[in-house]
């Protein structure tokens, strides 16, 4: 089997992929302590063409050495903005008609599996600290909770591995953009 070059991935350019139609998804990351977990939600961010990252509260925001580090250049090609309050950007998205959906453990979640993306809603899904979680005053204001099955020891995923899983099975259970 012959390995594919980057000439013949035929990816979209960085101006192309700003101008593209884009997953009905965005990435809300609530206070996110590592920057190197907030590159790696740029670069799958990118590979899943969500509308935008919002970053919240304590987490980096580009340009930072760690970020572009793991975006690889992904901060160019994928939307972002900065609130200083997770609950006042998830109000803002609430407001532009995302379903507001926290992944996280909780009493009233539904596996991943379960979960009904409905093809004619837009989801903000929301990424807690990497020790806290999503906070619980964010936790009250959201339509849906999701959690991803695990089955060992560990109670958590690292957020960039759960960012991947996520987005995937958005992807997966959709029309591709």
């Amino acid at each position: 089997m012959k390995k594919l070059t980057l000439r013949e991935l035929n990816r979209v350019s960085v101006v192309d992929f700003q101008s593209m139609k884009k997953s009905p998804v965005v990435v809300v990351m609530d206070n996110i302590r590592s920057a190197l977990n907030v590159g790696s939600a740029f670069r799958t961010g990118d590979a899943f063409a969500v509308e935008k990252v919002v970053l919240c509260g304590i987490t980096a925001q580009p340009p930072h050495r760690e970020i572009l580090k793991t975006a690889i250049g992904a901060t160019a090609s994928v939307a972002w903005e900065y609130h200083e309050d997770t609950i006042r950007a998830i109000e803002k998205l609430r407001n532009d008609g995302y379903q507001i959906v926290a992944v996280e453990q909780a009493a009233e979640s539904k596996t991943l599996e379960e979960f009904p993306f409905s093809e004619n809603e837009k989801y903000a899904l929301i990424f807690g600290n990497e020790v806290t979680g999503v906070a619980q005053p964010v936790m009250d204001l959201v339509d849906h909770c999701i959690e991803i099955p695990q089955f060992g020891t560990k109670h958590s995923l690292n957020i960039s591995v759960s960012i991947g899983v996520v987005l995937w099975e958005f992807i997966r259970n959709r029309k591709p953009v």
